[in-house]
This record gives structure tokens, C-alpha cells and sequence, in this order.
């Protein structure tokens, strides 16, 4: 007999994921892959002396969870003990806000800064209460007047900041801002302390940059958060020369140097595909193609736990902050046809489409961030024209969010064997307040799930962490309800998808947007050994119920990493 297994699991629900999406109740790992699937008498044979056998105790088996658009140090950044927790429910006011900074100022030593993440004035009662009150430098300033203050909306596309931090940073009523960002003032011109979209490199390039030690404690707490959450696989979405004005450079290129370290000192718990970020948000295509073509790839590294698949380009803003490329206005006004960096329409569609074209030319994967449907079909369609002119076998380009992908634009997604990369845990956070801004009809649509995978085009989900947590259960069933956060009022029922589809999105196909299907992403003989193990029976569990229900065990590539079990 051949060698003994290392693990054997028997007596549960093994949710394989594969062509039938089968279903078994045992499985074993031997060498870090998959060695038996089927019942308990097909595996209990390869069980040893030195054999962990778990008894499921009908637990769901999975495969190790891909959460394919999250941005690991950032996310690590952002969250305690690094950075203050000021998403909902941690804080629920202005006033809540201002408790937690007084209380970092206690801690914190004259001439440092105090930084923070996830306000969202969709759940500050001030602002629900008054729509145009919006948070200003005074509520900070009352709290801290002598130290400065830094916090991040949970979209990361506006900052919030006090007097301090306006002064140290040279912000005044004279200050012009970036292209394609703006300083918030007030009545009389003064700046308000609140910072949009590329105004919002002021502050980063006032902020030291994060040094090696932080990067790495970052992508630590991050790792440590994903093990338990059954995370084995992520997707970090920009990191280069264009993510360093971004959360003090945790975009940025030093950031791929920590993973090749952790990775070497065998610490990379998960693992990590990489979109390069050649440019920023208001890069022009020349500028584009120069940074890409100056980028440097290393491959000296196992390319099955840290890998470079493509670039990252932006085509637009985000919902929240009335920037994203759409056909009609928003509600009240807003961008319609001109959305980044002062360019006209027409501009943009050339912008977008020649740095599609050049990166595809290179043999790039290209993940493009896109939300409004303008700007998902410009995208689209260049995604095709790029293809017809540099044939290239299995390209896998993806539309990055796409919460409002149009007819035509699934269409042609699903013609050249593209996809599209949707956020479940943004539309749980955000469907409450979407329809202030494009109307009840398009935010009962946005994210659509079940139009998409009707249209034959190949879906993946994430959680864009730090703007949401990344825990997939609450995706899975925000797929599955379509009911939002605040109230849990149903937003777009026809858009619900049924469990198996679900997590598909989350295992197979996410593997497939890595180039990864073939070894990951399913419970089959000779896949690698990653693994979720779920309490309770997901497969007739109350959608309602699958947020609560606890991970005990997470294994990457044959490895506990996580153990519920034994805690």
C-alpha cells in the first residue's frame, strides 16, 4: 500500500464543486492534494497511525475559499490594532467617531499621526438625520486639536481630515486639487476637510510612507483574518508604482517585495495573485504603456502561492461619490459622461481603449475597474477590439465590479470568454442609500448576478476589502437574499442567484479568473488540498443562517492553518 494520508475527513457534507457540483461525505489529503473523494469506505483504507481523522459530525467540507478582488495589506492597514475601526456597527455617529479619536489621542505620542477606516455617512445618524451634513474638520478638531487626523471612507474614495492635518499638509482655501479630485469647502471657500478621489493624494504624500515592518505586520493581521474566515486564495487588485499614493504606498510596489519574503520564510498563509498597478486613477495612455513597459516581473517565485496575472487599469470612480461613467445622469445631476481627470467622453473611450489594446498586445491579463455602464460597455468593447486585433488564446480579461453591466456588455463578455469580478458584501453595505444617488430602478439592479449568469458569462465575487469585510458567508448570502445591510430590505429579488451558483463564484470560478482551475478551486482527486471546513449543513441551511455559521478549519495546500477544532 502506498503511503498513508495525512488528513481524512468522513461523515459530513463534501461539497466537491465540481462539473455536477457532487456531493460526497468523506475525503482524504495526502502530499498536500486531494488523494480520495467519495464515501467513508473509499477513504477510511488510506487512514495510518499518523493520520488526523475528523469526523465532520455533518460539517460541509469546501473548497478552500477565493476571494478575488481584495487588497491584503491595505486591509490590513486599515483595521485594529493599525488603524481605527469606524465602520458600522463599530461607530454609528459623528459623535461615535469623535469618542474613538479622543480616545487615540490617549494613546498616542505628540507630533504622531491618528488614522482611521470605514466611515460611511450612510450609517452616522447626523447625516441620515440631515443629508447635508456631511463630516467636517470641526467634529475632529474639538477632539484633537494638536495631533493630526486621517480617516478613510469605507470606499476609499474620500478622506476626512482636521485642522492639524490640513495645516501639516499645506491645505488651504488656495489649494487646487489633483486631477479628477476635489477639496470639499465650505460657504466661505474654506476647506471643509473633506478630500475626494485624487485630492486625496495631498494627504498620502504627506504621510510618511509605510515602512517594511508595517507592510509585513499588515499582510500578517490580514493572513491571520482570512485563515479564519476559510480564505485560501486571494486576489490583491493593483500593486505598483500607481498604488504608492494610496494608503501611504500599501498599493504600492514595496508591497510585492513583503509577499516574496513572507513567502520565503513561509509565512504566506494563503495564496496571493497579483493585477500590477502600472498608473492611477487619472493616468493618460502614454503615461500607461511608459510604467508598464518599465515594470519588471520576478519569477523567481512558486507561481502556485504567489503569482502575477495581469495589470490593473481604471476607467472611473465609484458609485458613493458620483463618479462612476454612466449613459444618464445621476439622480440630482452628477457624472454622466465625464468622470476622471477633466478628459471629455470621447477622450476617455481613446484613453480606455489604447491602454486595453497595449496591455492585451503585451500578453497581459487586464482587470479593469469600471462601475458605471458607460463605462463597463467602452470597456467591453474595447476588451473585444483588443482581441480581434492580437488573437490571443484564453486572455481571461475581467470587468472589476461591473454593477451595472448592460445587455450588450454581458453579451460581449460572454462571446470572447471574459468576466466580471462583483462585490456581494458592497451591495449588502450599500443598497440602502443606492437609490439617493441612480434611482430605485438601477439600484435594484445593480450587481446583477442572475442577468450575468443567464448571459453565459463567467462571474467571480469578492469583497474589495478594506470597503467591506471579507467574509464570504455574508456574499454567499447576499447572493442568495439580495437584502441590505441597515434594513434588510430586498434590493433586485430577480437578481438572486441559488447556493451552488453562489459559491461557484467563490471557488471555481475565482480559480478560473487565476488561471487556476485545473488545481484549485474544486474537492477532485489530485487538486491541492485547500479546504474550508463549515459548522452545520450549508446545503439546507436558511440563507439568513450561513453569516453565523463558524468555519473550524482551514487547510492550504495540505496545511492547517486555522483549527477551531482543537482551540
Amino acid at each position: 500500500m502506498g503511503a498513508y494520508a495525512d488528513l481524512v475527513f468522513v461523515g459530513g457534507r463534501v461539497v466537491t464543486v465540481d462539473a455536477e457540483f457532487s456531493v460526497a461525505s468523506a475525503l482524504a489529503v495526502t502530499g498536500g492534494v486531494v488523494s480520495a473523494v467519495g464515501e467513508r469506505h473509499d477513504v477510511t483504507p488510506l487512514a495510518g497511525p499518523g493520520t488526523r481523522v475528523v469526523d465532520l459530525r455533518g460539517a460541509t467540507l469546501l473548497p478552500g475559499i477565493n476571494d478575488s478582488h481584495l487588497h491584503g495589506c491595505a486591509f490590513g492597514m486599515a483595521t485594529p490594532p493599525l488603524s481605527l475601526d469606524l465602520g458600522h456597527p463599530a461607530v454609528s455617529s459623528l459623535a461615535d467617531v469623535a469618542g474613538a479619536v479622543r480616545e487615540a489621542v490617549r494613546r498616542t505620542p505628540a507630533g504622531g499621526w491618528i488614522t482611521g477606516h470605514g466611515w460611511d455617512t450612510g450609517y452616522l445618524a447626523e447625516c441620515l438625520a440631515d443629508p447635508s451634513r456631511l463630516p467636517s474638520r470641526h467634529d475632529l478638531d474639538a477632539v484633537s486639536p494638536d495631533r493630526p487626523v486621517v480617516l478613510y471612507s469605507f470606499s476609499g474614495h474620500a478622506t476626512w481630515v482636521n485642522s492639524k492635518a490640513l495645516e501639516l499638509i499645506g491645505i488651504d482655501r488656495h489649494t487646487v486639487a489633483p486631477p479628477g479630485g476635489a477639496v470639499v469647502v465650505d460657504g466661505a471657500g474654506e476647506p471643509t476637510g473633506l478630500l475626494h478621489e485624487g485630492a486625496q493624494a495631498l494627504v498620502q504624500n504627506a504621510l510618511p510612507p509605510l515602512g517594511r515592518r508595517e507592510r509585513t505586520e499588515a499582510i500578517r493581521s490580514t493572513l491571520a483574518t482570512l485563515a479564519r474566515l476559510g480564505v485560501t486564495s486571494y486576489t490583491e487588485p493593483g500593486l505598483g508604482p500607481g498604488g504608492a499614493g494610496i494608503m501611504r504606498g500599501a498599493l504600492g510596489a514595496e508591497t510585492l517585495d513583503v509577499y516574496r519574503r513572507l513567502l520565503a520564510d513561509g509565512e504566506l498563509t494563503a495564496r496571493v495573485g497579483v493585477l500590477l498597478l502600472p498608473t492611477g486613477m487619472a493616468s493618460t495612455a502614454e503615461e500607461f504603456a511608459r510604467a508598464l513597459t518599465a515594470l519588471v516581473e520576478s519569477g523567481d517565485t512558486d507561481p502556485r502561492r504567489l503569482a502575477i496575472h495581469g495589470v490593473k487599469i481604471f476607467a472611473d470612480g465609484i458609485v458613493p461619490n458620483r463618479t462612476a461613467w454612466m449613459h444618464e445622469p445621476y439622480v440630482g445631476g452628477g457624472c454622466g459622461s465625464l468622470c476622471v481627470g477633466g478628459a471629455t467622453d470621447a477622450e476617455r473611450v481613446a484613453g480606455i481603449d489604447a491602454m486595453i489594446r497595449h496591455a492585451h498586445a503585451a500578453g497581459h491579463q487586464v482587470g479593469v475597474h469600471v462601475t458605471g455602464d458607460r463605462g463597463i460597455d467602452t470597456v467591453t468593447d474595447s476588451f473585444a477590439a483588443a482581441a480581434a486585433e492580437h488573437p490571443r488564446p484564453d486572455a481571461r480579461h475581467y470587468v472589476i465590479h461591473g454593477d451595472f453591466l448592460t445587455a450588450h456588455s454581458m453579451k460581449v463578455l460572454a462571446a470572447h470568454g471574459f468576466g466580471v469580478n462583483m462585490n456581494p458584501t458592497v451591495k449588502w453595505t450599500v443598497a440602502d442609500m443606492e437609490e439617493a444617488f441612480v434611482g430605485p430602478d438601477r439600484a435594484a439592479y445593480a450587481w446583477p448576478y442572475r442577468a450575468a449568469l443567464d448571459a453565459g458569462v463567467r462571474v467571480t465575487s469578492g469583497s474589495d476589502a478594506p470597503v467591506t469585510f471579507p467574509d464570504w458567508r455574508q456574499g454567499v448570502a447576499t447572493m442568495m437574499l439580495r437584502e441590505s445591510k441597515a434594513a434588510g430590505r430586498v434590493s433586485g429579488p430577480e437578481q438572486r442567484i441559488g447556493l451552488a451558483e453562489a459559491i461557484r463564484t467563490y471557488t471555481i470560478d475565482a480559480a478560473w479568473q487565476d488561471f487556476a482551475d485545473g488545481w484549485k478551486g474544486s474537492l477532485e482527486p489530485g487538486k491541492v488540498a485547500d479546504l474550508c471546513l463549515l459548522g452545520g449543513d450549508l446545503l439546507s441551511a436558511d440563507p439568513h443562517d450561513i453569516p453565523g455559521m463558524p468555519v473550524l478549519l482551514t487547510v492550504v495546500d495540505g496545511r492547517i492553518v486555522h483549527d477551531a477544532l482543537r482551540d
